[in-house]
């Protein structure tokens, strides 16, 4: 795609996206968060892309904005940058694909909101996650941290600004598995390649029906999810699957 600090790959039907700024610890400057807003729009459209992998490797996934360049932000000028990032963050929040967070080292501040964008988080024993932008004398992302952990833990991580670690990120439910250091990219590039030979839009309203389902009362929300089922039950790709995994199962007898 051309771009200079992301790598992007493409197989098995899934996209892995690296953002590669080692020198500066993946953090995430205007032309990052540039090349984030086109890659994820780009990859949006991509009917052979099931499945997004975002990660900044095994050592950092991001230490957060690029403090030299807001530094140099005047509050009378800030609408520039700010409407950037957040064009950024909603590129992946609302990319029609699962979008997983593969962090192998710290994720703070900026980092932690991209983490923040994605469906699924897995972490390594390296990783770290702090909300740090109270300590700048910035506002965080309250929301969708709260739908994740819930208020509580929310409000907590972003009064006290404090990092914590993967494990601690497991208990509250941030992350939905720890793995080994050094091993978090290649077993999420595995769990990726399951779910990307699924079919691309059932992933797709799946996605959408986790933002759908909280603004709705439980009977609509029933009524809602009855309604998805039938418009793929007896397709012609559901029967197909059914018959490969009938003749799976009769192997396995064997």
């Amino acid at each position: 795609m051309g771009e200079k600090y992301l790598f992007v790959s493409i197989s098995y039907k899934f996209a892995t996206v690296t953002i590669n700024r080692p020198e500066k610890g993946n953090s995430l400057s205007p032309e990052v968060l540039s090349e984030i807003e086109d890659v994820f729009t780009e990859l949006d459209q991509n009917r052979d892309v099931n499945v997004i992998v975002l990660t900044g490797g095994e050592k950092m996934f991001s230490a957060g904005f690029d403090l030299d360049y807001i530094k140099t932000i005047k509050k009378e000028s800030n609408e520039e940058f700010t409407a950037l990032f957040h064009r950024a963050y909603r590129s992946i929040l609302f990319c029609g694909q699962p979008v997983i967070a593969a962090v192998g080292g710290p994720a703070i501040a900026g980092g932690f909101d991209l983490t923040l964008m994605c469906d699924i988080r897995y972490a390594s024993e390296r990783a770290r996650f702090g909300q740090r932008e109270v300590i700048l004398s910035l506002t965080p992302l309250l929301d969708p941290l709260w739908r994740i952990v819930g208020m509580g833990p929310a409000k907590e991580l972003a009064l006290t600004g404090r990092i914590i670690d993967a494990q601690e990120a497991y208990r509250i439910g941030y992350v939905s598995k720890v793995f080994p250091e050094g091993k978090v990219v290649e077993s999420v590039d595995e769990i990726a390649r399951q779910m990307a030979s699924c079919d691309r839009e059932c992933l797709a309203e799946i996605k959408r029906l986790g933002f759908s389902v909280l603004g709705m009362d439980l009977d609509t929300a029933m009524r809602t999810q009855e309604w998805l089922f039938r418009s793929y039950i007896g397709s012609d790709d559901n029967k197909a699957r059914i018959e490969s995994l009938l003749e799976s199962l009769k192997k396995r007898k064997k």
